[in-house]
């Protein structure tokens, strides 16, 4: 019996309490249970007991065996001195405090609906990626989209975490962070790393001191290792003379990094970190306040606008160096844009509302997930085949959250949707299995 499920078993008394009684015979009520404590200590703290005849306000603490309380030391523990309940599926030795009194223990075997043992067993032992996979087009579906929303807002709490790590080593900058998320957005999934060092190597003071977008690019291309092969085009050639200037100026040399960190495999060719990295530098040198033109964005089109800047002209037939393209007009597609407003908009919408307490950020933010359409991928396939197929990028957010952080670890006891299957479809007490 493992102790996640008698912590939700607690917390939700999910078992008889009919002439509920320690192992020494005194009868217990329960009129609070606590709440679950996740630091070190009691599992449970504050809960409102009756033991006895007599009231009590303390600690609970829940083991699978007695014997648990000796194996984790609790006996030696002054922090377990306060426990007023021992709570555990087998009572398998008598178990005292430091001082010697008797801790009162009540024992759940023989109590817990057989269902919901049988339930939280096929969940925990299921082969599927979505482990309710089964049971789960019989979810309510209110159940469902709540537990939607509560896992969008996790995600955008940690995302929005993220963005104040981010603040906070570069000096509190708006700006400066606004650049940086934006810059590794650019990269998408595969580049998204190696677009995040670049813009961290080169701070956005010295972009903004480029009055052309040719220095720009010099700067930023050469900067990411672009620029190291012997021969080239004119335009190459153009960049890579006016790098070694830019460099030698700002003394930029020692972050510099390396082609072979950029990933070009399996990429099609829009999707190519040289021309992502092209249309980075027209966005950079056409919108000179990044965070506070973001911020004055009101509507999608605003944002779609911010973004529709074309990349200077030989990037209009070329997808990477001295290599020319039959495809042309290698601006953004909106698809793309999404994508970026979806990785570095929004976290830094939300995470300016928390930081400000701004609620206007924060409406556009949902507004804008709302308004965005899902994104698709392999995550999304797996609850579209379930029926659950989210209908913008707010339920998808949720769904992917849902999928990365319940899912996968199987923490369906936290999950409302779990939690819900796990549920018996009665009352009546059945011997458990033990």
């Amino acid at each position: 019996m493992q102790e996640s499920l008698l912590h939700h078993l607690w917390s939700l008394q999910y078992f008889d309490k009919k002439d509920l009684r320690t192992t020494a015979g005194e009868p217990v009520e329960v009129f609070y249970p606590g709440i679950l404590n996740t630091d070190a200590g009691p599992d449970f703290s504050t809960a409102r007991l009756r033991i006895d005849g007599i009231n009590w306000v303390g600690n609970v603490e829940i083991h699978a065996m007695s014997s648990g309380w000796l194996d984790h030391h609790h006996d030696q523990d002054p922090a377990y001195d306060s426990v007023i309940l021992h709570v555990v599926w087998h009572d398998d030795k008598n178990i005292a405090r430091r001082d010697n009194s008797a801790l009162p223990t009540i024992e759940l075997r023989g109590r817990v609906h057989e269902d919901l043992i049988r339930n939280y067993r096929q969940l925990i032992g299921s082969s599927f990626s979505i482990p309710c996979q089964r049971s789960f087009p019989a979810v309510d579906p209110v159940t469902r989209l709540s537990m939607v929303s509560k896992t969008l807002v996790h995600r955008l709490d940690r995302k929005a975490e993220e963005v104040y790590n981010l603040l906070r080593l570069n000096g509190n900058s708006w700006e400066e962070t606004a650049y940086q998320l934006l810059a590794r957005a650019f990269g998408f999934k595969i580049n998204a790393d190696p677009f995040f060092q670049l813009a961290k190597s080169v701070p956005l003071k010295l972009i903004q001191k480029q009055s052309q977008l040719l220095h720009t690019e010099a700067l930023l291309f050469g900067q990411a290792g672009f620029l190291e092969a012997a021969k080239g085009d004119v335009y190459y050639l153009k960049l890579q003379q006016e790098y070694r200037l830019l460099a030698h100026k700002f003394s930029t040399g020692n972050g510099k990094m390396s082609k072979s960190q950029w990933r070009f495999l399996r990429l099609r060719p829009p999707n190519f970190p040289s021309l992502r990295l092209a249309q980075l530098c027209a966005v950079l040198h056409e919108r000179k306040a990044l965070f506070s033109s973001l911020m004055e964005a009101q509507t999608v089109k605003d944002l779609l606008g911010f973004f529709r800047v074309p990349p200077s002209g030989y990037w209009a037939d070329h997808y990477q160096f001295s290599k020319t393209s039959n495809n042309r007009i290698h601006e953004l597609g909106r698809g793309s844009v999404e994508i970026i407003l979806l990785n570095s908009v929004v976290p830094l919408w939300v995470a300016y509302s928390r930081r400000m307490d701004d609620s206007n950020a924060m409406d556009r933010a949902i507004a804008l997930l709302e308004e965005l359409p899902a994104e698709e991928n392999s995550i999304i396939r797996r609850w579209s085949d379930l029926g659950m197929p989210p209908r913008n990028s707010f339920e998808a957010q949720g769904l992917i959250e849902l999928f990365n952080t319940f899912c996968q670890r199987k923490n369906c006891l936290a999950c409302s949707i779990g939690a819900s299957i796990i549920r018996p479809t009665d009352d009546k007490p059945r011997r458990t299995v033990s």
